[in-house]
């Protein structure tokens, strides 16, 4: 349909960063420690790719597991361990321009 080219359209600029097998280490090990879900091609992946290429920030409707407050801290302390950095960890929401 249009839109769906639409959407696609918008991507098109995007650069696709590389998922190596450290990173797929790094999704392991938020797996293990408890902090993402045992789904090694799901959100840990997200955020070992984020982490790993140091993304500034992760934009993501997931409230459950990666923009959780409660889980930020333990998060960064992985990250921390491992050498990395943390992206914010934010819905689009806070992006979106308001009528103030």
């Amino acid at each position: 349909s249009e839109k769906t080219q639409e959407r696609l359209d918008l991507l098109k600029d995007v650069e696709l960063l590389p998922i190596t097998d450290e990173i797929e280490q790094i999704a392991r090990v938020y797996i293990e420690r408890l902090v993402m879900p045992n789904d090694p091609s799901g959100d840990a992946l997200h955020l070992a790719v984020a982490s790993f290429h140091q993304v500034d920030v992760l934009l993501t409707w997931n409230c459950k597991h990666l923009a959780n407050a409660n889980k930020i801290n333990h998060i960064r302390k992985i990250n921390e361990e491992l050498g990395l950095s943390t992206p914010e960890l934010t819905t689009p929401l806070n992006y979106l321009g308001g009528d103030d």
